[in-house]
């Protein structure tokens, strides 16, 4: 099984790379940016089938390694570079700084957590591993959020700079690959944290 989800993980990166290369994901200035959300939420509802129909993707989870899908979660500090394309006026603030400082929050304490882990496993039950890996699920539900708000497509929020770059290569891997992936690395930390603290109850 975890063979089969290696290959489905790269088929999809595939997928997305070859769409966003041809430009699928990009919409007009004032259309909402359906092809990203739906980018994002498809792999998620796929996910959950899995997790609801397959004993196998469910062992899977159950049996990850916590250290390495935490380990994972610490490339986020390059979200400083959502700062810096934000300063340079190629993103929006409203989008950027949140994004930015969210995903830095998570990139920074993720080798600490890691450690905690290494340390002491019955961290896994802990208030403070289940309270991070919600808060790094927030932090990402946040930024495709506020992304889509400040693409262009509400009056209201119209600016001179949106986020349609995140519709363009390279960035368009953010939200339609490298999101949901880590948003279902946090769900399968807090699905092996649920079982901890059954166990330990």
């Amino acid at each position: 099984m975890k063979i089969l989800i290696l290959t489905l993980t790269a088929v999809w990166f595939a997928l997305v790379f070859v769409l966003g290369t041809l430009g699928a994901f990009l919409r007009p200035p004032g259309v909402p940016p359906f092809p990203i959300l739906i980018g994002a939420a498809g792999p998620l509802i796929v996910f959950a089938a899995l997790y609801s129909g397959s004993a196998a993707f469910r062992e899977s989870l159950r049996t990850a390694d916590l250290r390495l899908l935490t380990a994972i979660q610490a490339w986020r500090f390059a979200g400083i570079g959502f700062l810096a394309l934000c300063v340079h006026g190629i993103l929006p603030g409203l989008f950027a700084w949140p994004a930015g400082l969210g995903d830095m929050a998570i990139g920074l304490t993720a080798p600490w957590i890691m450690l905690a882990l290494i340390r002491r496993p019955s961290f896994v039950s802990s208030r403070w591993f289940i309270a991070w890996n919600l808060f790094g699920m927030l932090d990402l539900i946040v930024a495709l959020t506020t992304g889509a708000l400040n693409s262009g497509f509400i009056p209201a929020l119209a600016q001179k700079v949106t986020t349609s770059p995140m519709a363009q290569m390279p960035l368009v891997l953010i939200p339609a690959f490298f999101v949901p992936l880590l948003l279902m690395l946090h769900m399968a930390a807090l699905m092996q944290a649920g079982r901890a603290v059954g166990r330990a109850g």
